[in-house]
């Protein structure tokens, strides 16, 4: 099992960040999808998810309106666009997939958002 992030990185506040996580080692199109984040000091907390027919999307409050999950089952991957970042969205974004009673989670990718 094995779930890659990529597209982290350093970008200014306001600016925009689109996420990968490719999936392999498991039936990817049966599990529902979700982003964490955590910042130094912080719990995880919830980005966002997406079901695992991607019909069914739900966002943290502060992300509602900026942030955009997606995922694409033919080619086992999900995405996060990030719009409107603030310094506050700083923190390890983690890829998830959750199918009770498993879960499998991503190493995780850095994004830092400062002029």
């Amino acid at each position: 099992v094995q779930l890659v992030e990529s597209g982290g990185g350093l970008v200014q506040p306001g600016g925009s960040l689109t996420l990968s996580c490719a999936a392999s080692g498991f039936a990817f199109s049966m599990y529902d999808m979700s982003w964490y984040r955590q910042a130094p000091g912080n719990a995880r907390e919830l980005v966002a998810s997406v079901a695992s027919n991607g019909g069914v999307t739900n966002y943290g409050d502060s992300m509602k309106g900026r942030f955009t999950i997606s995922r694409d089952n033919a080619k086992n991957s999900v995405y996060l666009q990030m719009n409107s970042l603030k310094p506050e969205d700083t923190a390890v974004y983690y890829c998830t997939g959750k199918r009770w009673p498993l879960q499998h989670w991503g190493q995780g990718t850095q994004v830092t958002v400062s002029s």
